[in-house]
């Protein structure tokens, strides 16, 4: 079966780099499928787990945010941050996920503050889904 080489970079490290034979990503515009030889693309990303097949099995990355860059025989995703599911903090994650929930509830009058708990609340919701994924 064909692959290709998929990278997940965040601005402090390279988190992932593996040949591949199939991610699964969710665009700001939809669900992305891609496969081997894919006409070359550019889409931003939204806070979402990642699937990433490889044979029979399929790992999960969580990341939050970004860009994908298809070429083609490679994937690049370049993300604000993004963690394989043996490293995320389950219990930190749903401590932030708490605190993001108080704070939406508080922030109804300031935008900014509302935008900022609600973009919390994604991540921390993606890095629970994720972790429970393995």
């Amino acid at each position: 079966m064909s692959t290709f080489l998929l990278e997940v970079v965040t601005p402090e490290r390279k988190v992932y780099a593996q040949d591949v034979n199939m991610i699964v990503v969710k665009g700001v515009y939809g669900e992305l499928g891609i496969l081997p030889n894919h006409i070359p693309l550019v889409s931003p990303l939204k806070i979402a787990p990642v699937a990433v097949k490889i044979g029979n099995k399929t790992e999960y990355i969580a990341v939050n945010g970004g860009f994908m860059e298809v070429r083609k025989d490679k994937v690049v995703i370049l993300a604000e941050s993004a963690e394989m599911p043996a490293s995320i903090d389950v219990d930190r994650a749903r401590a932030a996920k708490e605190r993001a929930e108080k704070r939406l509830a508080e922030a109804r009058k300031d935008e900014i503050d509302f935008r900022r708990a609600e973009l919390a609340l994604q991540r921390a919701m993606n890095r629970i889904d994720t972790s429970t994924r393995k």
